[in-house]
């Protein structure tokens, strides 16, 4: 079940497999990233999301299908002709030693640099706004290492910016960070695409991707279950297939968008709770039953 409307399409994925080993990550995928909305993936732990935003990035090639770019196949450009067209941050980057915040930014702009096109004014003027735009400027000076976590969360994404790209694929940008720090990721992520950029979002909250998101695509076993706009995609038994829970879908009040209110569970059974030894109570300890 995948309903994609009569959007401009930045980038789709046809028949995508990707393998290692001999074991599938991703299986006969197909979909489609509308141009100018913000677009979550959604799915279980391990069910491939990290793994196919790789993939639609190149990072890793699929083993089979391919990925479109507006018309051209992504396979077909070099890397920094990839790079300057969209821009990927991964779930954890890795932080260079002793880097500072204006240096880590400038690398945003790799891949408008060759023999014939050295750093330029316009360059410098890339970063600075990427800076000014996430409110490091003042800290551009400062050892990356030295910042508190959403501050260095905000520094990945002035890099990213700095590439000036369209697209932007960001990878968990909300891991780790307090509510607050979260929210103000969204929100910027929200503003880009209200400026007409495309963004691609791995999230694991459902309610913020229900909240912030135009598009969903969901995920379970490295395949596409649905996508489509969340208001008329979401439903109680598409959230028990995809996630095991069970949920009702309400309208938040806030942002009039839908919200899932998890069910309460039956409470774990606690060891001898019916007077008696069995197996189970012997193998925890005492301590309640997980499932």
């Amino acid at each position: 079940m995948t309903q994609y409307p009569d959007y401009d399409i930045a980038l789709s994925g046809h028949e995508l497999y990707l393998e290692y080993g001999q074991r599938p990550i991703i299986s006969a995928m197909n979909l489609a990233i509308p141009k100018g909305k913000l677009t979550v993936i959604l799915g279980p732990n391990g069910c491939g999301k990290s793994t196919l935003l790789k993939c639609l990035s190149q990072v890793l090639p699929p083993t089979r299908g391919q990925v479109i770019l507006g018309h051209t196949p992504l396979a077909q450009l070099s890397n920094k002709a990839r790079a300057r067209e969209l821009a990927l941050l991964v779930q954890k980057p890795e932080l260079p030693e002793g880097i500072d915040v204006q240096e880590l930014v400038s690398r945003g702009r790799y891949p408008h640099q060759s023999l014939w096109h050295q750093w330029s004014e316009q360059d410098e003027l890339a970063v600075a706004q990427a800076l000014a735009a996430t409110g490091l400027t003042a800290l551009a000076q400062r050892p990356v290492a030295e910042l508190s976590g959403g501050q260095q969360q905000r520094v990945w994404l002035a890099m990213v910016l700095a590439q000036q790209t369209d697209l932007l694929l960001l990878d968990e940008p909300t891991s780790f960070l307090d509510i607050r720090a979260q929210l103000a990721v969204l929100d910027f992520c929200r503003a880009l695409v209200d400026q007409g950029r495309t963004l691609v979002l791995v999230l694991h909250d459902i309610n913020q991707a229900l909240r912030y998101g135009d598009h969903l695509l969901l995920m379970r076993d490295g395949k596409l279950i649905a996508g489509g706009a969340p208001e008329s995609l979401l439903t109680e038994a598409l959230l028990e297939q995809v996630f095991d829970i069970n949920a009702s879908i309400i309208t938040d009040p806030e942002a009039n968008c839908p919200m899932i209110i998890p069910r309460p569970r039956a409470k774990p059974r606690a060891a001898g709770h019916h007077g008696g030894e069995d197996s189970s109570n012997n193998a925890t300890g005492g301590l309640p039953s997980w499932e």
